[in-house]
């Protein structure tokens, strides 16, 4: 229901209804009690008590508002259309897009003087607007009609899974709880079949996580797609409790369980495609938020070569991975990529002749010829046990989740001075401050300056939709506020348009930027030194080191992203 406040032109119908005879005061009274009781308008009371025909209501609207009215029930809107409007601000709005005029949408509105209304629509389309009037009554059935229909592919992707046979759990095991009734509920067909439509539908949009949030009166269902969440469907709230006990269920966790965090994992087949899903819950005030993150070995990418490093970067990043010994950091905020760029690095060294160890937490992918372990820091299997152990298994290469204390720290400088590669993540935002947080954990300078090899930070920014890419321009002021000062008419920028192939964000698939520091003698005695970040990281621009925002402004010259994404992930 919209929360728009029943005051203001609202009352004003009221009283013009009742001027012009269509309705008695007593009724306007008991209309205005109903909208406020379950806040909306008085129109909308006034249809549903029966009071007063929608037709009559419309136009009566149309003549005070002074915009044209439409009868939704002889419309038909093109599905392309209602995709220019997201669904969440359609239902918040009540607006309904009917066609398109060049870059005029003409929108139906309940109210059509509503300027935040009107706003919105013009920012998220990219058109103007040209508002006309509809009956609330009528628009509400219509949203619920239209958005159910375009509900971004879901019950397509249901029509497929009709039959099981795309769709196959691994490794579920039957579990008895003493919920008996809500465990016949959740092996009923239409909750098997929503819970395995919406992780195929996920797997199949490349999605990176699947959010499930109840909320008091919905039930949402989020996709993370190219680092953006994006509303999918919301499914009926009744099925609230079954959908999450279903889930919990493929998860193998406690469904009676409902006040505590649980973790678990579901490995299934989808479309001749083994997928994990890491599964996380959480207690809310209205139930229980799951976020499932995809762990898809068929959209991994472990090929250094393309994932968009500069020549000198990418050969400063191989140097140091193919050195018999000495550590390689990983930099960035959660979500950033290092794990892929680990993984990546491994799979370039992992060779018959070489044994490979890694300390993860959690694993998310296995990768064969690789050792490894799941660290658990609730029996005392920390990054330090694992290291600890590593050196008695005669390692040559040793991967280890995050250095997140001197302890790991130290073991981690100890195996890299007596022969091995040790490659590791540390949350840092760029190359030359991760030596300060280093030394920062307690570190001694001589150990760190002798043990790095190299230092990469790195970001995702969003891809341009190939499709839909255009040159854009931006005015003198806009690249000032960017700190970038060049003529504008010497550079070129590109955005995407939006289309089918995106769904309309311009963007997809995503690039990585990466600031690779490699270690000289110069940056090893600055480093003993005691330099600040600031001095090293003059240093590395000397020796030819690119920084974050100059790798992003590299990769905008080339229409890979937009200067937005740069300004975003980047500090200048």
């Amino acid at each position: 229901m919209s929360t728009v406040s029943v005051a203001g032109s609202t009352d004003r119908i009221g009283e013009l209804l009742v001027r012009d005879g269509l309705i008695t005061p007593e009724q306007l009274a008991r209309a205005l009690d109903d909208a406020r009781v379950n806040r909306t308008r008085v129109g909308y009371a006034l249809v549903k008590l029966g009071y007063v025909d929608e037709d009559q209501l419309t136009r009566a609207l149309a003549r005070q508002h002074r915009v044209p009215a439409v009868d939704l029930n002889r419309v038909v809107i093109d599905p392309k259309i209602i995709k220019l409007v997201p669904a969440e601000l359609a239902q918040k709005r009540l607006v309904l897009p009917l066609r398109r005029v060049g870059r005029v949408l003409t929108v139906a509105m309940a109210n059509p003087t509503d300027p935040g209304a009107i706003d919105d629509l013009k920012f998220i389309t990219r058109h103007e607007i040209e508002p006309v009037i509809a009956g609330e009554y009528t628009l509400r059935k219509f949203l619920d009609k239209y958005y159910e229909a375009a509900d971004t592919g879901l019950s397509d992707i249901l029509d497929e899974i009709a039959s099981d046979d795309d769709v196959e759990l691994l490794e579920e095991k039957d579990e008895e709880v003493s919920l008996a009734a809500l465990q016949a509920q959740v092996d009923e067909a239409p909750i098997v079949k929503l819970v395995h439509g919406i992780l195929t539908d996920a797997v199949l949009r490349g999605a990176s996580d699947i959010h499930i949030e109840p909320y008091e009166k919905e039930l949402r269902v989020r996709y993370r797609i190219d680092g953006a969440l994006q509303e999918i469907t919301r499914p009926p709230l009744k099925m609230k409790a079954a959908l999450t006990s279903r889930v919990k269920i493929m998860a193998q966790l406690n469904i009676a369980e409902r006040r505590l965090p649980q973790d678990g994992r579901i490995k299934m087949k989808i479309k001749n495609r083994v997928v994990d899903f890491r599964v996380s819950t959480l207690p809310v005030i209205f139930g229980e938020k799951i976020v499932l993150r995809i762990l898809d070995r068929g959209n991994l990418s472990l090929d250094l070569e393309k994932f968009g490093m500069e020549p000198k970067a990418q050969q400063d990043f191989m140097n140091a991975i193919m050195s018999p010994y000495g550590m390689v950091l990983v930099t960035g905020p959660t979500g950033s990529g290092k794990t892929t760029t680990l993984y990546s690095a491994l799979s370039k060294v992992n060779t018959k002749e070489v044994n490979i160890m890694t300390a993860e937490d959690p694993v998310e992918y296995n990768i064969h010829g690789i050792n490894q372990v799941q660290v658990r820091n609730e029996i005392g299997m920390t990054f330090a046990a694992a290291l600890k152990a590593f050196l008695r298994q005669d390692p040559n290469i040793i991967m280890v989740g995050e250095i997140r204390d001197i302890e790991t720290g130290s073991i981690a400088i100890k195996a890299a001075l007596t022969g091995h590669l040790v490659l590791s993540t540390l949350h840092t935002n760029d190359a030359p401050s991760t030596i300060t947080r280093l030394l920062d954990m307690g570190l001694e300078p001589f150990n760190v300056a002798a043990a790095l090899n190299c230092v990469a930070a790195q970001r995702l920014v969003r891809r341009i939709c190939e499709n839909c890419r255009e040159e854009v321009t931006y005015s003198q002021e806009e690249l000032e506020a960017a700190g970038i000062t060049a003529d504008p008419r010497t550079l070129k920028f590109y955005r995407g348009r939006g289309c089918e192939h995106c769904g309309g964000s311009g963007y997809k698939g995503r690039a990585g930027l990466y600031e690779i520091m490699a270690m000289t003698p110069e940056l090893r005695r600055m480093i003993m030194h005691g330099h600040s970040a600031d001095e090293l990281r003059e240093q590395g621009l000397r020796q030819g080191m690119l920084t974050l925002r100059m790798d992003g402004m590299l990769k905008v010259s080339r229409g890979i992203t937009t200067l937005e994404e740069v300004i975003k992930e980047t500090a200048a």
